[in-house]
């Protein structure tokens, strides 16, 4: 087992509840620093909640979690935060033109000393193949895809170590998906937890965790 400076994020023994009752049971993971883990399951069972935990966004019913090494506490949750990046299936970037959405994080306490990031933003405009027109446009124009990979940008830009992804590639198209997993793949000290039915697209993946074996009633 690595030591704990080694690993990256931790769960022991969790269990999630929602209205409808458990949905995932006694379940354990450990990501060392640098790995890249996709996780999948059936759906609603609780992948999406559990990248949640990681920020103390949703509690488990039972079991502890660990960022860093650290024990996620009320008292933990807020520097531990700042050492993750995350980017929901969804994005809701606001209000504003991307180039606002893009720059606003960067002008928060937090992250004033990452505003050099800035710098990179034509760079990743290109890799991820948008146009540098895009910027100036509302973000309420854009599609599913468009706000799936600014999000993907802001998420890299920030250049924290842990990067949660949910359902990254589900609006798009195959050269994007094949740009997401190369950049994924040469960034070997960036730890990666992937919730994903694309397994195909990250075959360079450490590991592929799948939830089925920890859902009540699922066949073991």
């Amino acid at each position: 087992m690595a030591g704990s400076d080694d690993i990256a994020l931790l769960a022991k023994d969790m269990s999630l509840a929602f209205d409808t009752g458990a949905v995932l049971e006694d379940f354990s993971l450990e990501v060392s620093a640098g790995q890249k883990i996709l996780m999948t399951g059936p759906s609603g069972c609780g992948k999406s909640t559990l990248l949640k935990c990681f920020l103390g966004l949703a509690v488990p019913k039972s079991g502890s979690i660990a960022v860093s090494g650290q024990p996620l506490t009320p008292a933990t949750v807020w520097s531990l935060r700042t050492r993750i990046a995350y980017v929901m299936q969804e994005p809701d970037l606001g209000r504003g033109t991307v180039r606002q959405i893009v720059e606003r994080p960067f002008h928060y306490h937090a992250n004033a000393h990452l505003l050099h990031s800035v710098e990179r933003l034509n760079e990743l405009i290109d890799l991820f193949g948008l146009g540098i027109d895009l910027l100036d446009k509302n973000v309420s124009k854009l599609s599913g895809g468009e706000k799936q990979r600014i999000a993907l940008i802001v998420a890299i830009m920030l250049d924290r170590p842990i990067l949660l992804l949910d359902e990254p590639t589900s609006a798009l198209d195959a050269q994007s998906r094949k740009t997401l997993s190369r950049y994924l793949q040469s960034r070997t000290n960036l730890t990666a937890l992937v919730v994903t039915h694309d397994t195909d697209c990250f075959t360079f993946a450490d590991n592929i965790v799948n939830l089925k074996a920890h859902v009540p009633g699922e066949a073991k």
